[in-house]
């Protein structure tokens, strides 16, 4: 399989608020990112979404998309997420997490769906747990183990 990118990391400090590039991150494990508001002992600790499938909601909408627009930690580029089994192990920059659900309901209210009519997250998005901490920043590889 080839190697990804990271094109993106974003989090929000608050739950309810858009998250937004920070373009680095320390990753902890069993946590999740550090100052993330989603962060936390559970099994959807970072929320990773390829640029290739915001692409396709993108092209049906006359205004731009922004990086953690679909509530993404990981904005990634060149793996296809979606179609990586559960239990999948992956190194994303200094960092090693373990993919542990694959898509998820969009909450009530979700303003993406709202504005396009859809949202590519609940299909395409994948979680991960962390396993082996470290930093995580735009321009680090992906590697499937």
């Amino acid at each position: 399989m080839p190697d990804g990118k990271v094109k993106a990391v974003c989090i929000s400090e608050k739950k309810g608020v858009q998250k937004h590039n920070i373009g680095e991150a320390y990753l902890k494990v069993n946590h999740g990112i550090e100052g993330d508001a989603h962060a936390g002992n559970w099994h959807r600790q970072v929320s990773l979404l390829a640029a290739e499938s915001v692409e396709k909601v993108q092209k049906s909408l006359d205004f731009e998309l922004k990086s953690g627009d679909f509530a993404e930690n990981i904005l990634t580029e060149g793996i296809e997420l979606y179609t990586l089994p559960v239990g999948t192990k992956l190194k994303i920059g200094e960092a090693e997490g373990e993919v542990t659900q694959i898509g998820k309901e969009c909450h009530h209210g979700c303003a993406i769906r709202e504005l396009a009519g859809d949202c590519v997250m609940p299909r395409e998005g994948i979680f991960i747990k962390v396993i082996k901490a470290g930093k995580v920043k735009t321009g680090d590889s992906i590697k499937v183990l």
